[in-house]
């Protein structure tokens, strides 16, 4: 009840409150005008964080009143919205005086490390020297992470929404009840803000907003890390995952940043949200793909929580890896109208980034260290329960080295790491198959050898093999994935129906996806052969014969259409061009020849 009625008031207040500052902000001079490196294309009012600050107390406060058992933890709780509320100030200085980033670093690292004095108190003997830094450090990194991730219509808000509720789900029990009810407020005065910042925002939260909200989410993480003493890893480990969004946009920003040479503290069109929108997604698409992202981060942290962290770790570790290899992947597309990439090559870390983000033979291996180690983790929790699995898991750390040794010996030794990612075919997981089969036999006849297979289990080495084989191949074809996502996502993409389902058909559809920058995506195949109507050839739909070729450029809205076989000419093409003529979509024809 309590927490349905804080949601409800902030949320309330926070839709009134921001119609208010919408109609305030322009007398005061408040309006972001239109420039090159921002990601809006008129004037806009800022101050929107007034509303979401003034929000956030309003549902927040009256429950305190009606509540009083909470006051007595005042000195637990209340540290928290006094740094959220000393950020805002300094934000809505920023805001109107244009603060250097160097004054708003050093302020929000005072104000971090008045907030661990202040949380810290309850510690008898006080905080060790590296926490104290690395709890200062993180306030202040938090803070500025969400103030970097404003920088798309309703994402800074959305996520804000996100993170503020899991972190009060998951970490409730340490944070106690008066910080959890403060995150389900933050949680309802950033909703109701998203009516006014959704794309098309009419309302921006300017710095005042963002740091408020970095404020509160990254000192509300604090508390149960700092309550956590010696075991803080498993708090710590809840409060990344749920922050993954701000810190994953941040962390990739600063680095790209820097290697290419650019400030770090200079707006720019080069986060995660903007990399996504040149992919071809729309402004609103890429949002939500990082909106999916932060859900996923938070429902990662919510099943450690929920089946004890070290049974679901590798979940963890598929989750960092999914978010490496996005990172990864979004490296490589251009930013500044590709001007990053001149910068990239022209730096002293070329040479690093030629091998590391490029071609990524050290980042493979790398990668497929953590693969093997999640891999064979799993199969011993998946081959023994209670008692049994902590009478092996000795066996698992001792053999470890031992199998990583083996299976990264045998995916070099098979060529893996020679071949493309962004043609990782049946070819390949053949040779992917090998690779595993030979890296487990080798693992087990040198258990044998020096362990004399004392805790051997035929089980473990099977799962071992069949879930180190699908997530190598899972990591290799996501780049294939991704492509494929992003050409028939791209809003600028035209939509081309493919004359003929056959082989020259089925190449071109696969160049299509393969090369973005073509800006193809096809929809739709057309064959006259009846034995491949209706069915799916290389994941398009093949609609019929050219009886349906009308029909179906209609129905999926087609832009043009290619003639892939030199099998149709004569009679058929004449009444294709015919029919396109009619509906003014141009035609053009596939031509192989080697000269």
């Amino acid at each position: 009840m309590f927490v349905l009625l804080v949601i409800a008031v902030a949320a309330a207040v926070s839709v009134a409150l921001g119609g208010v500052v919408r109609r305030v902000a322009p007398a005061l001079g408040a309006v972001v005008p239109q420039r090159p490196d921002r990601w809006h294309d008129k004037p806009t009012p800022t101050l929107g964080g007034i509303a979401i600050a003034v929000a956030t107390l309003a549902g927040f406060l009256p429950v305190v009143v009606l509540w009083p058992n909470l006051l007595p933890w005042v000195d637990t709780w209340f540290p928290v919205p006094l740094a959220a509320a000393a950020m805002f100030a300094v934000g809505l200085l920023d805001d109107q005086l244009q603060l250097s980033p160097i004054a708003k670093l050093v302020s929000s690292l005072i104000i971090g490390a008045l907030l661990v004095f202040a949380v810290s108190r309850a510690e008898p003997e006080g905080l060790p020297w590296l926490t104290t830094l690395v709890a200062t450090v993180w306030f202040a990194g938090v803070c500025h992470a969400m103030n970097l991730l404003d920088n798309m219509d309703g994402l800074a808000t959305g996520v804000a929404v996100i993170a503020s509720l899991f972190l009060a789900v998951v970490v409730g029990e340490p944070l106690g009840a008066a910080l959890g009810l403060l995150l389900f407020s933050c949680c309802g005065a950033a909703l109701g803000f998203l009516y006014w910042n959704h794309s098309r925002a009419r309302l921006f939260m300017g710095d005042c907003g963002s740091l408020f909200l970095g404020a509160l989410l990254g000192g509300a993480s604090l508390v149960p890390v700092l309550r956590a003493g010696p075991d803080f890893l498993n708090p710590a480990i809840f409060v990344v995952l749920i922050l993954v969004v701000p810190l994953f946009d941040t962390g990739f920003v600063l680095v790209l940043r820097r290697f290419a040479g650019r400030s770090a503290t200079k707006g720019g069109i080069d986060h995660v949200s903007h990399r996504l929108v040149s992919l071809g997604f729309s402004e609103r698409s890429a949002v939500r793909i990082l909106y999916l992202l932060g859900i996923i981060g938070g429902a990662t942290a919510w099943g450690l929580m929920a089946g004890g962290v070290e049974g679901m770790l590798p979940l963890a570790a598929v989750f960092g890896v999914l978010v490496t290899l996005l990172g990864v992947y979004l490296a490589r597309v251009p930013a500044y109208n590709a001007e990053d990439f001149i910068a990239l090559q022209k730096s002293s870390f070329a040479p690093f980034l030629k091998d590391l983000t490029f071609k990524w033979h050290a980042g493979q291996v790398m990668l497929d260290l953590v693969l093997i180690t999640a891999c064979y983790y799993s199969a011993y929790r998946l081959r023994f329960e209670g008692e049994r699995l902590d009478r092996f898991l000795p066996y698992f750390t001792t053999s470890l080295p031992v199998v990583m040794a083996c299976k990264l010996g045998a995916l070099y030794a098979s060529g893996l790491y020679q071949r493309s990612w962004g043609t990782f075919g049946l070819r390949d997981v053949a040779a992917v198959g090998r690779a595993v089969g030979m890296g487990s036999l080798l693992a087990v006849l040198l258990e044998a050898y020096v362990f004399g297979l004392v805790g051997f289990s035929r089980g473990v080495f099977l799962i071992d093999a069949l879930l180190l084989t699908v997530a190598i191949i899972a990591s290799r074809v996501s780049f294939r994935a991704m492509n494929m996502i992003a050409s028939t996502r791209n809003k600028r993409s035209s939509r081309v129906l493919v004359y003929g389902a056959g082989a020259y058909g089925q190449l071109l559809v696969r160049e299509m996806r393969a090369n973005v920058q073509w800006n193809m995506n096809p929809v739709a195949f057309i064959d006259d052969d009846p034995m491949k109507a209706h069915k799916w050839i290389v994941g398009v739909p093949v609609r019929g014969g050219i009886d349906e070729l009308e029909r179906t450029v209609k129905r999926h809205e087609v832009d043009e259409v290619i003639l892939s076989s030199p099998l149709v000419d004569g009679t058929v093409e004449r009444r294709i061009r015919e029919v396109c003529a009619r509906l003014g979509r141009p035609v053009r024809r596939l031509h192989m020849e080697i000269v």
